[in-house]
């Protein structure tokens, strides 16, 4: 089977991410080492929590540019929540955060004149914008107050309506991440990490 990385900076919901894989009987490996992130087959970053408190602790231990490499090298990597906001060039939640800017974007949080309560809280419809083996259109379970803003349309995998249409799945080659939570989804958050753990990009 091949080394699943589950990536440990210190805050976000590692146990429930954990639990939800041995569910589908996968074996993931929960570390906070770079060199375990630069090894693996597969990394999955999961977060809640502020991007820059990820990005500080991320820097501090060296896992960002262990995400970078990983990345780069074409092997999967599957972005949850803050895995996905990450990813973008900057984030405006605890001050404005240089995140890793593998994907042109900003993290931007819900505006007040949409009239819609925030956080955006429960199950909403994840729309495709074009077929990709991991993902699929259903509705899923999203918890955020900030979303993905100023993605270049070919980075936009899936879509989501919340006072506006936002990305709510995005990537290119080797990477995928979604906005709302797999692991909280049930059978359509089990069916995607099924469909990531046997993806070969």
């Amino acid at each position: 089977m091949s080394a699943i990385v589950l990536v440990d900076y210190g805050m976000g919901n590692l146990r429930s991410v954990e639990r939800a894989f041995a569910r589908i009987g996968r074996d993931v490996r929960v570390s906070d080492r770079p060199a375990d992130v630069r090894a693996a087959d597969r990394v999955i970053l999961p977060g809640v929590g502020s991007a820059q408190d990820c990005m500080r602790a991320m820097r501090d231990k060296g896992l960002d540019d262990a995400v970078r490499a990983h990345i780069a090298a074409g092997r999967p990597y599957l972005g949850i929540c803050l895995g996905l906001q990450v990813l973008l060039d900057e984030a405006d939640e605890g001050g404005v955060t240089r995140c890793l800017g593998v994907i042109p974007g900003r993290v931007e949080r819900f505006p007040e004149s949409f009239g819609l309560a925030v956080p955006h809280m429960g199950w909403n419809l994840v729309k495709l914008e074009r077929p990709h083996p991991v993902l699929s259109e259903d509705y899923f379970y999203f918890v955020h107050s900030y979303r993905p803003t100023q993605v270049p349309p070919a980075e936009w995998l899936a879509r989501t309506d919340y006072g506006e249409s936002f990305a709510s799945a995005i990537g290119h080659g080797s990477c995928v991440a979604v906005q709302y939570h797999p692991e909280k989804s049930q059978r359509a958050g089990a069916e995607l990490l099924e469909r990531f753990c046997a993806w070969r990009p």
